[in-house]
């Protein structure tokens, strides 16, 4: 699966994009967050207010207990402001 990351997610992970192979356990974009979390102190940093991101499975905009199905891609970021 191919992470995509955004903004401030990206700025703390260190990098904009990795592939990952999730376990199976991981069903939602909230296990994913969590699971994410466990990776790395910067992940972790990322991940610690989930409610705080914003996801999208394959470019479409999700609810974070949506489920990852057979996803190719995931983005998470911050909420989009405009101006």
């Amino acid at each position: 699966m191919q992470l995509l990351y955004f903004a401030w997610v990206r700025e703390r992970i260190g990098t904009g994009a990795e592939t990952l192979d999730p376990p199976q356990a991981v069903r939602t974009v909230a296990d994913l967050i969590d699971w994410l979390g466990g990776l790395s102190p910067g992940h972790a940093e990322a991940m610690r207010e989930p409610a705080k991101l914003r996801a999208a499975i394959d470019q479409a905009f999700v609810p974070l207990d949506a489920e990852l199905g057979h996803a190719k891609e995931v983005a998470l970021f911050p909420p989009v402001t405009g101006g």
